[in-house]
């Protein structure tokens, strides 16, 4: 079952609609949205082995000055992401959300202070 299509995401102020392009590539188990420049990715994938595994992620391109020819422009990307690792029994899918929104709590107070250290380098 997938998402709500289209998805959309807004990044530095500006939405980007994400339409449902396909499965998350191996077992097909999970959908990826993409949007129509193709410069942003969202996918949802799900794998069951030993452990559950749910990974929601984002990934973005951009076009930038290459910094060794200023002249030229060279693709760059990042991703970011959230993995659920759960054990096939013991927590319920309502005992897993509630450790998510403690830890979205702990990382989106004070106006994302954590992350900002984080992406600062600090531990």
């Amino acid at each position: 079952m997938s998402f709500t299509d289209p998805l959309s995401i807004t990044i530095s102020g500006v939405t980007s609609s994400l339409p449902r392009t396909g499965d998350t590539p191996g077992d097909g188990d999970g959908s990826v949205y993409t949007s129509g420049d193709g410069l942003i990715s969202l996918s949802a994938s799900h794998s069951v082995a030993k452990r559950r595994r749910r990974v929601l992620r984002v990934d973005v391109s951009k076009l930038t000055a290459d910094p060794f020819k200023p002249a030229e422009n060279v693709k760059v990307a990042m991703s970011n992401y959230m993995v659920f690792d759960i054990p096939p029994a013991g927590f319920t899918p309502a005992e897993a959300l509630a450790v998510y929104s403690g830890f979205k709590t702990l990382f989106s107070a004070t106006s994302d202070a954590m992350i900002v250290k984080l992406l600062g380098g600090e531990s």
